[in-house]
């Protein structure tokens, strides 16, 4: 960058560029709220049939559309602050070395050349003349050295200085180039398809821009305020608040995962960046997915192995599972996850479904996945529910079809708001056999619990205390048990269902008022017996005690399911009963008779 250009540069006017692309994305992200929170939640609610489902369809792109346009200009926006950033820094420095240089009585030449008057040293004999220098950018301790020794014996005091103005104004423009020639491909690559299909590809693409803007944005957001380190959510919660709207759409753009994942940040705002973070995952993964060859059609073959067939993979089969096996069950899986979340962003409206909150997402590994349906920061009751044993991204439309309904007959009980949030924030035991007897599951995911039950408190938009109840189901009964026992388990109710033990030996332990502890013990669950010989139980006395004793202290709930997983079968007693917690009504809850003593039970 010459010298003119970058006197000529006006920092304000990227800066308001950048604003119009911000403005221009709140329309789009307006417009998104506008199609999938009246127009096609008012089509769900009230129509049926191939003319309503086609124009679900339509809708449904056309919020892509908007999504994706929200999102490019926030990337555009902020990539145009990271270039006014680094270009205005580069000018000031070259307009404080013309200032400096103008006082000094040297003149500055359109090529960065200094000029300077004719001066003498003090007790010289006479006068030197002028001349004129040109500066080098950077330097080294041997350039620096000769020029030094250059100034030295110069007869002309201003030399020095002229060659210090030169110096800093090659450093400015040096500094403005290395910016621009940053940015320029980083802008440029922010541009979309001429078409009006949002593809996989193009959310692909969001990502690598994403990654390419907060590459070249480096010092731009460093010298934005900082998210506190190792933060408490009221911490994490101040934090956003006190960031300008630009600096909040800067983490956003480049940094949507990092804010995703900080409890105590407004629901709305966690929703919007792990959506992003959603579509760029899932554009990545399908992409991904379609470059794998296809696993062969012919898996199994037959074998004699002494007098019987056998059935066995077949080599071909061998060969592909041994190089694209695991990446290709990895993306299928986590791919299955993502579209359970779509689904469930599509079901908003239908049968009075409330919009949904993706308050947690990560596709790595066995995943994770935190899904509210209501907003949790206005409702009156709050209901966070933590799957067992198998739990992951792949299977998580079960878990959040758990809590739709727990939801719907919640709030068919009061008159209240009610969220209900799926909460799979742990690595969950993938084994029954191999990993659910060991307790460093429920240990290790407990504190991020606790911190999310505290970020419902940090992230409250209304002024009342909500009605927070724990709901967890066999192995994530221990990590709510494990919670209240490393810390405090912010809730005013504790569901217990299928629970194999929670390392508490009383329902006292487990941080929520008297009388405030819920259990179900489904005909037929063999998950408590083996809890009563060995898994979360505590308080030997025969077996281990677990909640569906009656030495525990719980209240025991009806049930009119059979084996591990019918807690949640619609129209039910035992989801009922649930709600009915969730929904502050405890009187109504239908209990089940006392047992008869057991001989040598206390």
């Amino acid at each position: 960058m010459d010298l003119k250009t970058l006197k000529a540069f006006e920092q304000a006017e990227y800066e308001e560029a950048a604003d119009g692309y911000r403005a221009v994305g709140d329309m789009a992200s307006a417009a998104k709220d506008a199609v999938d929170g009246r127009i096609s939640t008012g089509i769900r609610a009230r129509l049926r049939g191939a003319a309503a489902d086609a124009a679900l369809a339509e809708l449904k792109n056309l919020s892509g559309n908007f999504h994706y346009a929200q999102t490019e200009c926030g990337l555009v926006s902020t990539a145009l602050k990271g270039f006014a950033f680094d270009i205005g820094a580069a000018k000031r420095k070259l307009d404080a070395a013309l200032a400096d240089a103008h006082a000094a009585g040297c003149t500055v030449n359109p090529d960065g050349s200094v000029t300077f008057p004719a001066g003498a040293k003090p007790g010289a004999e006479k006068t030197a003349e002028g001349g004129t220098v040109s500066g080098s950018a950077g330097g080294t301790d041997t350039s620096d050295a000769i020029e030094r020794q250059a100034v030295s014996i110069h007869p002309n005091p201003n030399y020095g200085k002229a060659l210090g103005f030169a110096n800093r104004i090659s450093d400015a423009l040096k500094e403005a180039t290395d910016a621009d020639a940053k940015w320029a491909p980083k802008l440029r690559a922010l541009k979309a398809d001429d078409d009006l299909k949002v593809s996989d590809r193009d959310w692909a693409d969001v990502q690598s821009d994403a990654g390419g803007v907060d590459e070249a944005g480096t010092r731009y957001l460093a010298s934005l305020p900082q998210p506190p380190e190792n933060g408490s959510p009221k911490d994490n919660a101040a934090w956003w608040k006190g960031l300008a709207p630009e600096e909040q759409e800067a983490w956003l753009s480049l940094r949507p995962a990092a804010v995703g994942a900080l409890d105590g940040l407004p629901s709305p705002v966690r929703d919007e960046a792990n959506r992003v973070v959603l579509a760029e995952k899932h554009g990545q993964y399908r992409m991904e997915l379609n470059s794998i060859p296809k696993p062969p059609a012919n898996e199994w073959t037959w074998i004699t192995a002494g007098m019987y067939p056998a059935k066995v993979h077949t080599d071909e089969w061998m060969d592909w599972h041994r190089q694209y096996g695991a990446r290709y069950e990895q993306l299928t899986g986590s791919l299955k996850g993502m579209d359970a979340i779509q689904a469930r962003f599509d079901r908003t409206g239908r049968n009075g479904l409330p919009e949904a909150y993706l308050l947690g997402f990560d596709a790595e590994k066995n995943g994770r996945a935190i899904v509210a349906n209501g907003n949790p920061d206005t409702a009156d009751h709050q209901a966070v529910y933590v799957p067992g044993t198998t739990a992951n991204l792949s299977a998580v439309d079960g878990d959040i079809k758990r809590m739709e309904r727990v939801w719907a007959t919640a709030t068919a009980a009061d008159n209240g708001s009610v969220s209900t949030i799926t909460w799979l924030g742990y690595d969950a035991p993938q084994n029954i056999v191999k990993d659910s007897p060991f307790s460093h599951y429920a240990n290790d995911g407990a504190p991020a619990y606790n911190r999310f039950m505290d970020g419902l408190d940090a992230s409250r938009s209304v002024d009342t205390d909500p009605h927070r109840t724990a709901i967890g189901h066999s192995y994530g009964t221990t990590l709510i048990g494990s919670a209240a026992r490393q810390g405090e388990l912010n809730a005013d109710d504790v569901i217990l269902a299928g629970s194999p033990g929670v390392q508490v030996a009383k329902a006292k332990d487990l941080d929520v008022p008297e009388g405030h502890v819920w259990n179900q013990e489904a005909d037929g669950d063999p998950v408590p017996d083996i809890g009563r010989f060995g898994h979360g139980g505590t308080d030997w006395d025969g077996p281990w005690t677990i909640p569906s004793d009656e030495r525990f202290g719980a209240h025991q709930m009806a049930t009119d399911g059979s084996g591990h997983s019918d807690y949640w079968n619609e129209n039910s007693k035992s989801l009922k009963n649930q709600a009915l917690v969730v929904a502050g009504k405890p009187g109504d809850v239908e209990l089940k008779p006392p047992p008869n003593p057991t001989p040598g039970m206390r």
